[in-house]
């Protein structure tokens, strides 16, 4: 069989018999979705409130520490009585 007439045979058993699944092929795709669906939202979440909770720590400490304001001198005393 050459080329063509092999596409038309497989063309033929396609067109005849529709695709079947088992019925539990079907019913364990859809519960793995959903697990998976599932696991996918609780981990997103999970992340959102991480990134959360470190932007909070980080405003906290910096509103702490202030790592923005100069240190004061220590190498020159400082300047009274004038």
């Amino acid at each position: 069989m050459n080329r063509p007439q092999r596409e038309a045979a497989v063309r033929q058993i396609m067109e005849r018999t529709p695709p079947r699944l088992p019925m539990d092929l079907h019913l364990d795709a859809v519960r793995r979705g959903s697990r998976l669906l599932r696991r996918r939202t609780i981990a997103l979440r999970l992340l959102w409130l991480l990134m959360f909770a470190a932007t909070v720590a980080f405003a906290v400490w910096a509103v702490t520490a202030r790592p923005w304001v100069e240190p004061p001198s220590q190498t020159t005393p400082p300047l009274t009585g004038w």
